[in-house]
């Protein structure tokens, strides 16, 4: 089983699936502060908030006890939110997007859930690979830990 991520099309496959997402709208790169979305060989290093409800609202990793909603979308107008599930990725090539100021893991690039306002098929995120949060959910269940993920070009 392996993730296949390409930023061209904006879409996830896997195990003959495939979904639409949503990568950085700064494009592709490596480097801490790029914004960017990472290239190349990963893995799921973790996999954040099993039985959480659609639309919960993480921090730091950690469910804020908060559900989605326009409302409180507006009431946070410039938050970054990560929703429903996480996957931590971390790199697989030293030099590339793993160790030092190359690090995926470090720069805590997931894919995650995303609110139901979020436009998938076109780069919107600031790193990380966004999904529909039932997606997300799909996507959690089926992949254990450590699957392979590779982000291409296209």
């Amino acid at each position: 089983m392996k993730i296949d991520i390409n930023v061209a099309k904006q879409t996830l496959s896997v195990e003959g699936r495939v979904y639409l997402v949503s990568t950085s709208t700064n494009g592709l790169g490596e480097k801490n502060g790029s914004f960017c979305t990472p290239r190349g060989r990963h893995i799921v290093r973790a996999k954040i908030g099993a039985g959480q409800p659609l639309g919960s609202v993480f921090a730091r990793r950690r469910p804020t006890g908060e559900i989605w909603t326009p409302e409180l979308h507006a009431l946070h107008p410039g938050r970054d939110w990560m929703l429903t599930r996480i996957l931590w990725l971390s790199g697989c090539e030293p030099g590339r997007n793993r160790m030092g100021d190359v690090d995926t893991m470090r720069r805590y690039i997931y894919i995650h859930g995303s609110p139901d306002s979020a436009q998938m098929g076109v780069p919107g995120s600031i790193g990380c690979v966004r999904m529909r949060n039932a997606d997300v959910v799909e996507l959690f269940d089926l992949v254990p830990p450590y699957t392979p993920v590779e982000i291409s070009a296209g």
